[in-house]
């Protein structure tokens, strides 16, 4: 109806936006419910009675003297409490009968009062929403002027713009999250999922023209940055973590684009970027960074490993479009969808809103916002020319945790160094920053000779901390490579969860349910990345996290499998994934003998090497296939 009268895709856009919220307002009644942060579910109308009874009856026995009646209703309070409780219960045990997880782990937690509560802002001054947002858009390195005017007048594409038809657009429409906030156009989520059929025509007609035209609609590009702080106590604008909240209807359209640009990427894309990619995980990359250390250190005597964690200050909002959109002409995308890729990235407005507080708009045309949908994407895009320059360094990458690895053979360390300089120029021409506070190094020697002190590491002229362990990816490497330091974290985090599970008991649920959340609580914490660490464990760590599962039991009172069970089964089902995916890393080290019968095993003249995650997986496989040839031969072919 509007397609005649709009004078282009952002008028259009506006109009179709602002006609929908209109109908939202009009059409479908507003309820607003009152609720309070310590109402708890099972207080319902005859629990509200009973109290009212009881107060009542309070009053009067002070003025009369005779507080029977007060007594009766305090008995019948508590009666009526512990029938409101049953009934919740049955309630949640129903719900976990009918295959409703979500249901069931909202009432667990409200059970348990298990709930992870992020650090929130108090105390807000009025002027820190402004700072916070100059502070996001000094990052903004470029000319602002000649920034917009590049992606103005970008060269014109040759290449057929990519198009979406309505069946996509319907579908990603009905898959949008009801639960999520609504963004700065103000389109109920609830509204896009339940008139997924209806509205698809018009979007569908919006995000082609899109494309076709090499334009973002303007009111699309709107942000609300939310602050999230990163620790208990931020004491600098740093400390915060900026999420942006963005338009529903661009994260399905993002969706989409995202589709078309992973269709275009070759396999061999960036193989150690193990973040936001299919088949990889935190646990990849952790085991080729564990696997390449022990093989090396196995290598030679005199051979020791030197590790860089590198901590990058805001890395999102640090890319500039221009170099991005270079990147993704390099790797042979389709220029149209480059040429919307820079228009996306630039005249962004934001906004950062603090409670109740809200500050002046800016213009950015700097960075990926964190929260929209290709941002993880483009990311990884702007790092892929990240590389490694030497056979005896490498780069293992995860989103923006980077680790920098120097296989270091008789004290010859020029080729790390060399490395490491490399990264920081590499860094400074592509606007990313190196926070060298926060920058760590850990050393890998078992050399009973060390060298009294190895060279000190610099980054633009300051020096890098060298620490005993460090935090990867949610586990503990120590430099010894042992595991004690992880499992006692692993230990405290769990044995904290027991207090829930056993709140769960006194409540009376069921054993199936309390399984459940033992299992979505605890088991989740003593087993995640158990691929990595596990193998090498001694067998006090392991001893240690078995009574763990113990206590559980017993307070389930239903057997629960034991750790040293998960852990073959968790080897084995990754290592199948690896193993039919020819671009994975990995894949290589899993390779047929001739008769394709049995994978070749890894010589390991130390236990460290034989019980960690390749070796596993390689004997584990052995177990259970015979005809390895055919499989490498789909996985090479598909």
């Amino acid at each position: 109806m509007f397609q005649t009268t709009a004078a282009d895709i952002n008028e259009f856009t506006e109009v179709a936006l602002s006609y929908i919220n209109l109908l939202t307002d009009t059409i479908i009644p507003t309820v607003k419910i009152k609720s309070f942060p310590n109402q708890k579910p099972w207080v319902d109308k005859d629990v509200r009675m009973a109290l009212k009874t009881r107060t009542t009856t309070y009053n009067a026995g002070l003025t009369s003297g005779d507080m029977s009646d007060y007594k009766a209703a305090s008995y019948s309070l508590r009666r009526t409490i512990k029938d409101a409780k049953r009934r919740y219960r049955d309630r949640v045990e129903a719900d976990f009968m009918a295959g409703d997880p979500e249901r069931v782990w909202k009432g667990l937690r409200t059970i348990t009062g298990f709930e992870r509560k992020s650090p929130s802002l108090t105390a807000v001054s009025k002027s820190l929403p402004s700072e916070l947002n100059a502070f996001y858009a000094c990052f903004d390195a470029q000319d602002t002027v000649d920034l917009v005017q590049a992606a103005v007048n970008c060269d014109a594409s040759g290449d057929t713009p990519f198009c979406v038809t309505e069946i996509d657009v319907r579908n990603v429409l009905s898959k949008v999250n009801c639960k999520k906030a609504s963004g700065p156009d103000g389109v109920s989520t609830r509204v896009l999922k339940s008139c997924a059929v209806q509205l698809a025509p018009v979007f569908t007609y919006i995000f082609n023209t899109s494309l076709a035209q090499e334009t973002v609609p303007t009111c699309f590009k709107q942000s609300i940055i939310v602050p999230v702080p990163k620790n208990k106590s931020p004491s600098c604008l740093n400390d915060y973590q900026p999420v942006a909240l963005t338009s529903t209807v661009m994260k399905c359209f993002e969706r989409l684009v995202k589709n078309m640009i992973c269709s275009t990427l070759p396999s061999s894309f960036d193989p150690f970027q193990f973040a936001y990619r299919t088949n990889r995980s935190r646990e990849d990359a952790i085991t080729n960074l564990l696997h390449s250390t022990l093989t090396h250190l196995e290598e030679g005597k005199g051979n020791y490993v030197r590790m860089l964690f590198i901590d990058f200050s805001s890395a999102f909002n640090t890319i500039i479009p221009l170099k991005l959109v270079t990147k993704m002409k390099a790797l042979g995308l389709n220029s149209t969808l480059c040429h919307w890729i820079l228009d996306f990235l630039t005249n962004r407005s934001q906004v950062v809103r603090v409670g109740g507080l809200t500050s002046d708009i800016l213009t950015i045309n700097t960075g990926a916002p964190q929260g929209c949908v290709l941002s993880p994407l483009l990311y990884n895009i702007y790092t892929h020319d990240c590389k490694a320059s030497s056979s005896h360094t490498s780069i293992i990458k995860f989103a923006d945790d980077t680790v920098v690895m120097g296989l270091i053979s008789n004290n010859n360390e020029q080729a790390y160094l060399d490395q490491v300089e490399e990264v920081a120029q590499w860094c400074q021409s592509n606007s990313l920053t190196l926070n060298v506070s926060k920058t760590k190094e850990m050393v890998v020697d078992y050399r009973r000779q060390r060298v009294s002190s190895y060279t000190q590491l610099m980054i633009s002229g300051q020096p890098v901390e060298r620490v005993p362990s460090f935090k990867y990816l949610g586990v503990h490497i120590t430099e010894d490579l042992t595991w004690t330091v992880n499992t006692q974290y692993v230990l405290k985090k769990s044995r904290q969860r027991l207090f829930f599970l056993r709140q769960l008991r006194k409540f009376k649920v069921s054993s199936s349910v309390l399984k459940a959340f033992y299992t979505s609580a605890i088991e989740s914490v003593l087993t995640g990345s158990i691929i990595t660490w596990y193998g090498n464990s001694t067998v006090r760590d392991c001893s240690t996290l078995q009574r763990v599962v113990r206590s559980a039991e017993r307070t389930i009172r239903t057997p629960l499998p034991a750790l040293q069970d998960i852990y073959p089964r968790r080897v084995l089902s990754r290592a199948q994934k690896i193993l039919k995916d020819s671009s994975h890393p990995g894949n290589e080290l899993l390779k047929p003998l001739k008769s394709g019968r049995r994978l070749r095993n890894h010589l390991a003249r130390t236990e460290r090497l034989r019980r960690s995650f390749y070796p596993q997986a390689i004997r584990t496989l052995n177990t259970q296939y015979t005809d390895f040839a055919h499989i490498h031969h789909s996985a090479h072919t598909t």
